[in-house]
């Protein structure tokens, strides 16, 4: 049985980040879902329920059986053990696509202290501006092919609480024991591709910005099926790590 493709937005955007990729794997004849978390930050801490939640209930009507591929964004990669701990489906494969790695065994901080310092001075009344206003225009406009794309992906985009990013998330034991995979956009993930492979995971590179996904959503979703079906990733050789 052919499995289903996940795709988990970070919370920081909006499930508009992925509807590309979607569009292009229901093309090639695969069937996806794109949960929204977009209201995770409603309400007080904790947060990360509140994730694995809104991806089991957008799985409700889809056969237990039914096999899945879980993709993850940016910080969702955070919460991928966590929802796959929450769900009755089989995961045969997990792909963190430019994503934060959730540590081997032990709750993990969504921000680093660095992070964090970065981030309070700018909440307000304990809550932060959107993910975009954070940085310059120089830096965000590159992130974009286009004014709509671009205009969608920040009007969607929540504000989230400081505490959203103060929370640590449990790690299951024994996550990561099935297929693991790593799709590296560009800078500052190389040190994270690096884990990926020390962790024995294939690793693909595909050249850009954060948001690359939106940029080029068929190479994108070739990756994704490439990688998730174990077959080399055409054009890139996957680097296996060593343990």
């Amino acid at each position: 049985m052919q499995p289903l493709f996940v795709l988990v937005h970070s919370p920081s955007v909006g499930p508009s980040t992925w509807h590309p990729v979607a569009e292009h794997l229901v093309a090639a004849g695969h069937q996806v879902r794109v949960p929204s978390l977009l209201h995770v930050g409603a309400g007080p801490a904790p947060f990360w329920p509140r994730v694995v939640d809104a991806v089991r209930d957008d799985l409700r009507e889809v056969p237990a059986g039914r096999p899945l591929v879980l993709v993850a964004h940016s910080n969702a990669g955070l919460f991928l053990p966590a929802i796959r701990s929450g769900l009755d489906h089989p995961v045969t494969a997990s792909v963190f696509v430019h994503a934060a790695l959730p540590a081997r065994i032990g709750p993990t901080p969504v921000a680093p202290p660095e992070l964090l310092e970065f981030l309070r001075p700018k909440a307000v009344n304990g809550r932060l501006p959107r993910w975009t206003d954070w940085w310059d225009e120089a830096d965000v406009a590159p992130m974009f092919s286009d004014p709509q794309t671009r205009q969608k992906v920040v009007e969607e985009q929540p504000a989230l609480p400081l505490s959203y990013y103060e929370q640590h998330i449990p790690v299951p034991d024994g996550w990561d024991d099935h297929p693991c995979s790593y799709v590296l956009f560009g800078p500052p993930y190389e040190g994270l591709a690096d884990e990926a492979r020390q962790r024995g995971w294939r690793v693909a590179h595909l050249p850009g910005a954060h948001l690359h996904q939106i940029v080029d959503p068929a190479g994108t979703a070739r990756h994704l099926v490439e990688l998730s079906t174990h077959r080399e990733v055409t054009g890139v050789r996957p680097q296996l790590g060593e343990g």
